[in-house]
Parts: structure tokens; sequence; C-alpha cells
């Protein structure tokens, strides 16, 4: 089903931001990669909030980010499988060539994504430090 992305949140769920967090024992090189390897931006740090450390990431003035933490206990662990994703869409291939390129000279490889739909419509599949994965799309689906 094709969707109008024009349209605004249902008057039934009046959200204004949205957040997607997870922990992370690798809090500085998940930052890093995210933030040097695939260009977001830190919004905002905190430290020792009931023993979690944190870093938000995300594009500035947008209503949804990315949460990274830490607790000094440690945390769950590493992405439970393959099909962890955050998928970005771009508007061609060469925006999403460039973002892959940056990725590759900070040091990452793409990898094959587990879901063959990815790489069929031109995805590249790349790797976080604790194995979650970031799909590149050309364009977006709707």
């Amino acid at each position: 089903m094709m969707t109008d992305t024009t349209e605004t949140w249902p008057e039934s769920l009046p959200v204004a931001q949205v957040r997607i967090a997870r922990p992370t024992d690798r809090l500085a090189a998940v930052v890093q990669f995210y933030v040097e390897g695939l260009g977001l931006r830190e919004l905002y740090r905190f430290q020792n909030h009931a023993g979690y450390d944190g870093v938000m990431l995300g594009l500035p003035g947008a209503g949804y980010h990315l949460e990274f933490t830490t607790h000094v206990d440690g945390s769950p662990g590493d992405a439970p499988s393959a099909e962890n994703l955050l998928v970005l869409y771009f508007s061609g291939e060469s925006q999403r060539d460039d973002v892959a390129q940056r990725l590759g000279d900070f040091g990452v490889e793409p990898v094959l994504a587990e879901n063959p739909y990815w790489a069929e419509h031109g995805g590249l599949t790349f790797p976080d430090p604790d194995g979650w994965r970031v799909v590149l799309m050309p364009r977006p689906v709707f």
C-alpha cells in the first residue's frame, strides 16, 4: 500500500518527536560510526543519569533521532540478529554512494543483507560496531 508522505500524523496519535533508543557497551565506537562514518550529528549528550551515559544523534531540527546509551552494569549485548536494521532512503544513487564511500573511507565494508529484498532494490548494508545494520537505499519506497 502506498502512502502519501505529505500526510500529517493522524489526530489519534499527535506525535511531536520520535526517538529510537538502544543500549551498547561500545558507546564511543558506536557514536563514531554514526557521526564520522554515517554523517549524523550529535544533538545531545548526558552522563551519569541513574547510571546511564548516552548520546542522541540525528539531524538538527528534525523530529526524529537515535539515542545510544551505556549503563555502568553493562548492556544486554550485541544485535540479536542480522535483521535488526536502520534503513535510510536517499533521493538517488549518487547520494547513497557518497555515504557508502564515506563509510568505506571510515573502514566499514558492506555486508550481504540477510533479506535479499534490500540488495535487489539497490540497498547497501553496513554493520555498526555492535552488529546492528544500516541499509542505504538509493530511493524512497513511497
